[in-house]
């Protein structure tokens, strides 16, 4: 295990900030897992976990053990006429993820083509786009207890999953360290083309025969029209999530916006999150070296040389301009660190 000190995780963080990592350690294996827990106990320093660094804003240097995730590996753990189980390594690319799944015709994670960051936040944060979630292709994980460092699994109904949401980041924050993710796809695809303009731009791409490869080219190309490569432009994707109102304040605020958008679901109707925030005049906004996505106003960016508390501060206005027009609570799905 190699343990670096004072290191700049502006690599390591899709905003591109520049702070630094008391100490810094990858882990490739499950031990060098161990090892860290007990170096940070040693140091009597705070442990912080780092996946793909696509869902944090740092905000200060990190007086702690930063533990970047690289554990590897994809294989096959069980198969049915229907269905194939695969078990992946906490530290492989989500992406790459999804086009190996495609390449074997395994179907299930296609609408979640280009989400940035790791396989083992995932189900953390249980990701999802274009009318999927992680949680229905979800079958099982193992993590390690911080304390204890024993490894234990979860599976499904242990996770509580939600909207954005998981046991894991509400109960058990910051008591695993998650190590590999099993996935349940289909050998038989059910496809998802009514969410959002997928349908539209299968037409556009003159797509006759529909298949997971063609769903995700399409998922790709409307990421890539919307949304900033962070390797061009600094950002961690959606910063906001999208909040469910109750129908009473939806009709409420339609009766003031027609032309509002309204997605009933479990809790009430949701109200994206973009809309809001374009409605409030945010949208393609820039405050020196930061801003907000001139094509979608639910990407806050750095452009080059942005400073984490200035983005944070920048979310606190938006979210306080939302409160004020409209009278819902924005939430952030970014962690600030």
């Amino acid at each position: 295990m190699n343990i670096q000190e004072n290191i700049s995780l502006k690599p390591f963080n899709t905003f591109g900030i520049d702070k630094k990592a008391k100490f810094f350690i990858q882990a490739t294996t499950e031990k060098d897992i161990l090892q860290a827990l007990d170096k940070a106990k040693e140091l009597n320093l705070p442990l912080i976990v780092l996946g793909g660094g696509s869902n944090i804003l740092l905000t200060k240097d990190l007086e702690a053990v930063v533990l970047k995730i690289e554990i590897k590996g994809i294989q096959i753990t069980k198969e049915t006429d229907e269905e194939v189980f695969i078990e992946v390594g906490a530290g492989e690319n989500w992406h790459e993820f999804v086009l190996y799944c495609i390449e074997k015709n395994l179907a299930g994670v296609e609408n979640l083509s280009l989400i940035p960051g790791t396989v083992g936040a995932s189900p953390m944060q249980n990701i999802g786009a274009y009318g999927i979630e992680i949680k229905e292709v979800f079958q099982s994980l193992k993590a390690i207890h911080r304390t204890t460092g024993k490894e234990e699994i979860f599976h499904w109904e242990d996770c509580q999953f939600g909207y954005r949401e998981s046991i894991f980041k509400n109960d058990l924050k910051d008591q695993y360290i998650i190590t590999r993710v099993e996935f349940r796809l289909k050998k038989k695809p059910v496809y998802h083309t009514e969410y959002g303009a997928i349908a539209q731009t299968l037409e556009e791409m003159k797509v006759t025969n529909l298949s997971i490869k063609s769903i995700s080219d399409a998922v790709i190309k409307i990421r890539q029209s919307k949304l900033p490569d962070p390797k061009v432009i600094g950002n961690a994707g959606s910063f906001f999530k999208n909040p469910t109102v109750e129908p009473q304040m939806f009709e409420k605020i339609k009766s003031e916006n027609p032309t509002v958008p309204g997605f009933p679901n479990d809790e009430g109707i949701k109200i994206p999150a973009a809309w809001l925030i374009e409605q409030a005049g945010w949208k393609g906004k820039t405050f020196g070296n930061i801003g907000v996505h001139k094509l979608q106003p639910l990407v806050l960016v750095n452009y080059g040389n942005g400073d984490g508390q200035e983005i944070a501060e920048l979310s606190r206005k938006i979210q306080a301009s939302i409160e004020e027009k409209f009278g819902i609570s924005l939430l952030t799905e970014v962690n600030f660190l």
